[in-house]
């Protein structure tokens, strides 16, 4: 090889290496992506805040910010139970979804919007819609900041992706209610007030840009522990 040759050479094997250390990069680059949602105020509960889920693989962060949220419940922190919900309509639901016309939309009613649990937003262990009624492990209080990494299930993975997954948080203060729905005892355990369950805020995740949490309002709930999927899957 002649020293022109030779000296052309050099770059083009430059630009291959270079093009080879790329490519790992770019992949992981397509493995990165977020969706984001205001949370709007349910049933009158006054609360409001924002929430994001940012994927890096099959890996997410969820980060929920809430202020305005029913306080006590039982004389401790009103627990606010949360979750992203799938296979529904990705919507969330307005005043006609009151069906028993009570003057509130309860957890069933509202559950042909926004879909059955994909993931509980618990503070700690299990995420699963097993955990739907986990009270003791979802955040509580008038205002909180919540924030996990966990592995996201496939379900949840593609409803995020498609547009169709909702942040539902529940709990709604009973004097904030009307006073025939705030006599009733929850839809989904009848040894709890229907405010207990009631859905509070609601928001549709949708894509955006990896960044800051958008501006909005979000609300909250509160749930029991019983041990039945079939509840937590109702629970909305």
């Amino acid at each position: 090889m002649n020293t022109k040759m030779r000296l052309l050479a050099v770059p083009t094997l430059a630009l291959g290496a270079l093009a080879l250390q790329a490519a790992p990069a770019m992949a992981h680059e397509s493995d990165m992506w977020s969706t984001q949602a205001t949370l709007n105020t349910l049933n009158d509960s006054g609360t409001t805040g924002q929430a994001m889920v940012e994927v890096h693989g099959t890996q997410a962060t969820v980060t929920v910010d809430v202020t305005g949220a029913a306080e006590t419940f039982m004389d401790g922190p009103f627990p606010h139970a949360q979750h992203i919900h799938i296979h529904g309509q990705g919507t969330c639901p307005g005043p006609e979804a009151d069906t028993d016309g009570d003057g509130v939309v309860n957890t069933t009613e509202g559950h042909p919007s926004y879909g059955m649990i994909g993931t509980s937003l618990t503070t700690e262990g299990d995420t699963s819609p097993d955990s739907g009624l986990a009270v003791e492990r979802f955040p509580g209080g008038s205002a909180y900041s919540y924030e996990r990494t966990f592995e996201l299930d496939a379900a949840t993975s593609e409803a995020l992706k498609a547009g169709t997954a909702v942040i539902v948080v529940h709990g709604v203060d009973p004097a904030r209610m009307p006073a025939a729905a705030a006599e009733k005892m929850s839809d989904l355990d009848p040894a709890l007030p229907a405010a207990a369950t009631l859905p509070a805020a609601c928001g549709t995740l949708t894509s955006t840009q990896m960044g800051a949490m958008p501006e909005g309002g979000a609300d909250t709930g509160v749930a029991q522990e019983t041990g039945s999927t079939t509840e937590a899957v109702a629970l909305g």
